[in-house]
């Protein structure tokens, strides 16, 4: 084993720096992950908990000579966290504080610290679940609840319990539902830090209704810049309010204070330049998303100004896209940013809200692990060898519709076979380190010898601002491929390796549009025009727009690969364009040629065509004679899917089978059916479809095929009851028959009174089990009173119903006692 003397000396002078709020809980935190290898961390603001744990756990005697992985949730986090504990150590990056992120790597065989994204540790795990050399791994700020995140610690937690129960599992946090994630760690030791030491005030300037964001924020920065000292962190949604709050500010403050922006795809130059302090006597407006939340301090800044809102995405498992959202931050992200103006002396946060809506603001940010595309989760889980994510220790498990998506995608892919296995081809796209429809261009490419652009088309999709902004995806790569700027270079170095780990050829033949490239990854999103300039059709059966001023808006077919909006109106935010001979060259096993049946809803009618499709895109359509037999009969079931059960020609007696039998369900349960509108939609290709084969519209179905397929779903040993147990009709003591209703609750029946003379015994239904509801008419049929007792009414309230009624219908029979009474349907005769 090394020697770790040189780390002990170093360590001594780390020991001896001003003491932060974490150094208190220090000894509790080495003290939980002697004893029981588990512990969560709670930490507020500006507690010193992402360099001085690390730092203090190198000096654990059970490190040995083992590495510590500590991850953050971005790349500029990371690489702020790594400068500020090599600077505490007195060595460069590199040494024993190192980095790992997908663009970039800091480390050496010195190093005993490496930050690295969630992402990279995921992968990390995934390809070496016994984690070799790894004595701890610290997941920072876990608060954000990234899908990398939890994923990491459900693997994390499963390589400790089934390899590794020397694996030392720290989960630290600002905010964080403690209880829960302790609870998902076996009830995991939970240790409490202070935190910040300088005291912070909360203002409040609710922003005007209507007012624009970029408005409010740019009075509220003038008004602090005016009125405080200090550097000033404001918080906005994303990128465009950024851009248009500084376009609003230039030139307002004069050569004494830079304005800067601080975002996701700015270079690492600028982002450095943001978090840099300001020369002494400047200062420093610093315009950031949510990146600057967490783990990073930017020097000098004691005023923060919050926007509350912030920018998440949301998967629809519908649409198979992710949308970006602007919504309300949570409690605990308002407190993470006002947490930044208290880091190094008194701050001022000033909140762009009323004071009184803090309260109303959701307690967390939602996990992203409720609202992502799954796919590439999924890949990871099938890699680790689990197809039910029960399998694993979640804190929220993946929603259902949104797994099953994922699983067909990279079924469509080929990554994944019929029970969730990896396949051949989905361990080769895993190998890649890319989306899977991203990894699956790339290897389709390679077969091809096409894998060098490909891959530098997956990288510019997956780094957000290479190649500019345009929605036309071959003019961004071909800026892409000249851009220059560090950023550009390893980019560009990132899809060489991906390149030749797919297999691809130095040298390999290059393409001139990448639309060839994207069918591989978005099959289901090849796109034809259809309803004019800028609409179009995709394979999937969606539309999508580009405005019409686009130039790819004039395309006769696209490959679309990025879009958002909700399913009726999906914006197109990256495209190529793409041809019909290539579309039918490269998927020509996906298109076919076959005749359909469709509901016509206008005519209310079947028609038949020929056609060529590729999924819902029509290449060709020849009209066909009007069908009839089991398709026909399907596409009617379509129909009244889509039209609902109303536009259905149930006779009276068929609409009162469908009410007794319901209320048999309803009342019994099962085996009788259930006989709603959304069970009878469910099913009808059991009682609907097999009765209409002879029908080529709504207008040919009988009323009696309808009955004839309600009661087929009743099983065959059942059908004769029905008349026994639910009967249509109660025959009165004067011989007429009455229809009994069972659409409600209880089977009632309507009757005049004096129908019902001279009977004792309440009538009932089911063999006697239940009482009808009789709703007693009077002579004019109207309602005079309800009963489920009628010798019971005989012998009570009879007697002011008679006061009442012979005074108001003088000529019908009112005994003073109906049980003895002829029953009548008839007025006494004249003169009695």
């Amino acid at each position: 084993m090394q020697n770790d003397a040189p780390y002990t000396a170093k360590l001594a002078s780390v020991i001896a720096l001003p003491s932060l709020p974490v150094s208190e809980v220090l000894p509790a935190i080495s003290n939980a992950l002697s004893e029981k290898t588990l512990a969560v961390l709670a930490a507020p603001p500006g507690a010193g908990k992402t360099t001085l744990v690390p730092l203090h756990i190198l000096s654990e005697p059970w490190r040995g000579d083992g590495r510590i992985i500590l991850l953050e949730p971005r790349r500029l986090a990371a690489r702020a966290a790594a400068g500020r504990m090599a600077e505490l150590l007195g060595e460069k990056i590199g040494e024993t504080i190192g980095y790992r992120m997908r663009l970039e790597s800091r480390v050496s065989s010195k190093t005993r610290v490496e930050v690295v994204t969630e992402g990279v540790f995921a992968r990390m795990i995934i390809d070496d679940p016994e984690l070799s050399g790894v004595v701890a791994v610290l997941f920072d700020e876990f608060h954000e609840r990234s899908l990398d995140a939890d994923l990491g610690l459900a693997l994390a937690l499963d390589t400790q319990g089934a390899l590794r129960e020397d694996l030392r599992i720290l989960v630290m946090s600002a905010t964080l539902d403690v209880a829960g994630v302790s609870r998902i760690m076996g009830n995991a030791t939970v240790i409490e830090s202070a935190g910040r030491s300088y005291p912070l005030e909360i203002r409040h300037a609710a922003r005007p209704a209507g007012e624009r964001i970029e408005d409010s924020m740019v009075r509220s920065i003038r008004e602090a810049h005016a009125g405080e000292a200090g550097s000033i962190l404001a918080f906005l949604p994303g990128q465009a309010e950024i851009r248009r709050t500084m376009e609003r500010l230039e030139g307002r403050f004069g050569g004494e204070t830079m304005l800067v922006p601080l975002y996701g795809n700015l270079t690492q130059q600028e982002q450095d330049e943001a978090i840099r302090p300001p020369p002494a006597g400047r200062r420093k407006i610093v315009l950031a998303t949510a990146i600057a939340e967490t783990s990073i301090t930017i020097d000098g800044v004691r005023i923060v100004v919050d926007s509350g809102l912030q920018r998440l995405p949301v998967f629809e498992p519908s649409t198979g896209i992710t949308r970006l959202e602007t919504v309300r931050v949570s409690r605990a992200s308002a407190e993470q940013r006002a947490g930044r103006a208290g880091r190094t002396e008194p701050g001022i946060a000033i909140r762009l809200w009323h004071a009184g809506q803090t309260a109303a603001l959701p307690a967390f940010t939602p996990p992203q692990i409720l609202a992502s595309d799954l796919s590439g989760f999924v890949l990871d889980l099938a890699q680790w060898g689990v197809t039910d994510p029960a399998d694993l220790k979640f804190i929220d498990p993946p929603p259902a519709a949104s797994f099953e998506e994922a699983r067909a995608l990279l079924r469509l892919l080929g990554a994944i076979d019929a029970s969730g296995r990896l396949t051949a081809a989905g361990r080769k796209m895993r190998a890649l380190a890319l989306p899977p429809r991203l990894a699956a261009m790339v290897i389709a490419a390679a077969s091809e010898g096409r894998a060098a652009d490909a891959a530098l088309l997956a990288v510019l999709l997956t780094e957000q601002g290479l190649g500019g902004t345009s929605l036309d995806l071959e003019e961004r790569l071909r800026r892409f491929k000249g851009e220059r700027g560090e950023r550009a270079e390893s980019a560009r170095r990132l899809a060489s390796r991906i390149a030749e780990a797919a297999g691809g050829a130095a040298g390999a033949k290059m393409v001139s549009h990448p639309g060839a490239l994207l069918m591989h990854a978005f099959p289901d999103r090849i796109a034809l025009q259809r309803g004019g300039r800028g609409r179009f059709v995709m394979a999937n059966g969606r539309g999508a727009e580009l405005p019409e001023t686009e130039r790819l808006a004039g395309s006769q077919m696209l490959v679309i690969a990025d879009l958002t909006g909700q399913a009726g109106r999906q914006r197109i935010l990256a495209a190529a364009e793409i041809g019909r001979a290539e579309v039918e060259a490269e998927m020509a096993g996906s298109i076919v040629t076959e005749e359909q049946c469709l509901f016509d809803p206008a005519s209310r009618q079947v028609r038949a065509r020929r056609v060529t499709r590729l999924g819902a895109i029509i290449f060709e359509e020849t009209p066909l004679p009007r069908p009839s037999g089991p398709k026909a009969a399907q596409a009617l079931a379509d129909g009244v899917r889509q039209l609902g059960l109303q536009v259905l020609p149930f006779s009276k007696s068929g609409g009162q089978l469908r009410e007794r039998i319901g209320f048999l369900h309803r009342s019994v349960g099962a085996p009788w059916p259930d006989m709603s509108d959304e069970a009878l939609l469910a099913r009808l290709a059991e009682w609907f479809t097999p009765f209409q084969e002879q029908a080529r519209g709504l207008d040919d179905i009988s009323p009696s095929s309808l009955s004839e397929g309600m009661m087929a779903l009743v099983p065959y040993e059942l059908q004769r009851d029905i008349d026994r147990l639910v009967p249509t009709h109660f025959e009165a003591p004067t011989g007429q028959r009455h229809p009994i209703r069972y659409d409600g609750a209880e089977p009632t029946l309507p009757i005049r009174v004096q129908e019902l003379f001279g009977l004792r015994q309440h009538p009932s239904v089911a063999g006697g089990r239940l009482p009808l509801l009789l709703e007693l008419l009077s002579p004019a049929h109207r309602p005079i009173q309800t009963t489920r007792d009628l010798p019971g009414f005989w012998a009570g309230s009879w007697k002011e119903v008679r006061s009442e009624m012979r005074g108001r219908y003088p000529r019908h029979p009112w005994p003073e006692d109906p049980a003895e009474a002829a029953p009548t349907t008839r007025a006494k005769p004249r003169g009695t």
